[in-house]
């Protein structure tokens, strides 16, 4: 049995990687991202391979980010390809752009709040505004939400925060920093286990490393899909 709520992430080098894992995954995942990391090996092929020729769900993660045009333009072409999720950077402007883009298609607008690698110090290197963390990833979540994101992607350590916005009636919450219980914590530094991630109103969640990098990936799938609280 699978269960679309667990997303994982093919964070391998190139396309021939990437169906190779998803072959050992089989039936185990339904759900995939694709990220930049990808995209000049192959990024967009595996995409059209998942969906189109395998029936999978697929989450492009490509945190797009330019003028209100190059935006637009980048969503528009990108929709053409029926890709379920496409993530941009949360800035209203930005939000606002891939919403005119992707119309007229079913791709969802998921917009980034903070990145789940940042903590308080990054922030202050980066000039972002003094305050806590928490209350800037929510305050941005609100903002791209009232410009017309579909959902946002946050920390598990504020999707319940998220949750409890009037912005978020009907939307998406999409939890990237889970790790499994015992599961080592790597550059993630606002995580949670599946579990708690769910129960704090995430939708999805989406867990990397801890699945592609286990000897039998798709038994790993399978145990953190067993961690989530039943649907």
């Amino acid at each position: 049995m699978t269960d679309d709520r667990l997303i994982v992430a093919l964070d391998v080098p190139n396309v021939v990687q990437g169906l190779a894992l998803a072959d050992r995954i089989g039936d185990a995942a339904s759900f995939y991202k694709i990220g930049l990391g990808m995209l000049t090996g192959g990024g967009f092929a595996l995409a059209n391979e998942l969906k189109h020729e395998r029936g999978k769900r697929v989450f492009l993660d490509m945190k797009l980010f330019d003028i209100g045009a190059t935006v637009e333009a980048a969503v528009r072409g990108i929709a053409q390809h029926g890709l379920d999720f496409l993530t941009v950077h949360g800035d209203p402007q930005v939000v606002r752009a891939a919403a005119e883009g992707r119309a007229g298609t079913d791709t969802k607008i998921l917009a980034v709040t903070i990145l789940t690698s940042l903590d308080r110090a990054d922030l202050d290197a980066n000039l972002i505004r003094p305050g806590d963390i928490a209350e800037i990833t929510v305050e941005r979540a609100a903002r791209a939400l009232a410009a017309g994101a579909d959902g946002v992607i946050a920390s598990p350590q504020e999707a319940a925060l998220i949750r409890a916005l009037p912005e978020a009636a009907g939307k998406l919450i999409v939890t990237p920093g889970v790790r499994p219980a015992g599961a080592a914590v790597g550059d993630q530094k606002r995580i949670a286990t599946p579990q708690r991630a769910i129960a704090d109103g995430a939708d999805h969640i989406v867990v990397g490393r801890p699945i592609w990098q286990a000897d039998d990936p798709a038994a790993a799938a399978r145990a953190v899909i067993a961690e989530l609280p039943q649907a």
